[in-house]
């Protein structure tokens, strides 16, 4: 049985422990409000957009070249992978690690035995286990979610299309977590470009809206397709803030609950050592007395 020492600075430690998870657990309740807010106003923006974009591309018949919904054979990819910059947040990074690895291992192994898979990690985490897996690695935006804003994810969106339509890259993935409450986060790889326009000929629900442009639809489709693609990358960032921030706070709410478990145990054990030395020194007092009267 440890000493009374040993114990009582076990216990110590326990609750600076606890008192530090508990302050890392109201800081990511805060972030998460605040990431939250953005979620919920960027959200039906998107949804609109979305359906705009998608009833304009079941309308065209031909006569408007859109570039970004080019398909190709795919002989380089690129891959946006979102994680934090920071630990201490459950599981949430290596989902998101295994959601990449999955995609480039499966979907495009074939490109990375080649060497034709790129890496754009968004976050240091991202970045870090990525130079390990034998893949090209774009690192100038390792930092953006340190001042995450809509013109720099605009900035990024712009170099993703444009390398699209250099044909730097064939297809653009992004890795993301989808936010839907603080304990539950989505951790996906979608297609970003090119623009997928699968079950759109005819089949839309608004493919029948006979669209009025003004100007005129080249203008309205170059304006509105670049934009959906910023507005897409933007949310998809917001999601992966907020789901990082929620992830944090259960994480460090149970860390908390489980260093009061642990010290209970701890202060039971320290009573039973306590105890026991009472009890050894009771003992030894009666016998130095059973002792001097014999």
């Amino acid at each position: 049985m440890p000493n009374l020492k040993e114990v009582r600075t076990r216990i110590s430690s326990v609750i600076s422990t606890q008192q530090i998870t508990k302050a890392m657990k109201m800081v990511s309740a805060s972030k998460l409000r605040k990431a939250t807010s953005a979620i919920l106003q960027i959200r039906p923006y998107t949804q609109k957009l979305d359906e705009i974009k998608n009833n304009v591309l079941a309308n065209n018949t031909g006569e408007l070249e859109i570039k970004l919904s080019e398909k190709r054979t795919v002989r380089n990819a690129l891959v946006v992978l979102m994680t934090s910059d920071k630990g201490l947040c459950g599981g949430f990074n290596s989902n998101l690690l295994k959601a990449a690895r999955t995609l480039i291992q499966d979907e495009l192994s074939e490109l990375k035995e080649s060497g034709n898979v790129t890496v754009m990690p968004l976050g240091k985490k991202g970045f870090d286990a990525a130079r390990k897996w034998g893949v090209k690695i774009d690192d100038r935006y390792v930092s953006l979610f340190q001042k995450l804003d809509f013109p720099s994810v605009s900035n990024i969106a712009e170099e993703l299309m444009n390398g699209f339509l250099a044909q730097e890259f064939d297809s653009v993935h992004v890795v993301f977590a989808e936010f839907k409450n603080p304990a539950v986060q989505f951790f996906q790889a979608k297609s970003l470009l090119p623009l997928s326009t699968e079950g759109l000929n005819g089949n839309s629900s608004g493919s029948n809206i006979d669209y009025i442009f003004e100007p005129n639809p080249a203008e309205i489709i170059e304006n509105l397709i670049p934009t959906f693609v910023k507005i897409q990358l933007f949310r998809c960032a917001l999601d992966t803030v907020a789901s990082e921030h929620g992830a944090r706070m259960t994480a460090m709410d149970k860390a908390t609950d489980n260093a009061g478990e642990l010290l209970k145990s701890l202060r039971l054990e320290y009573n039973r050592a306590r105890q026991a030395a009472i009890t050894t020194e009771i003992s030894e007092i009666v016998g130095g007395v059973a002792a001097l009267e014999g």
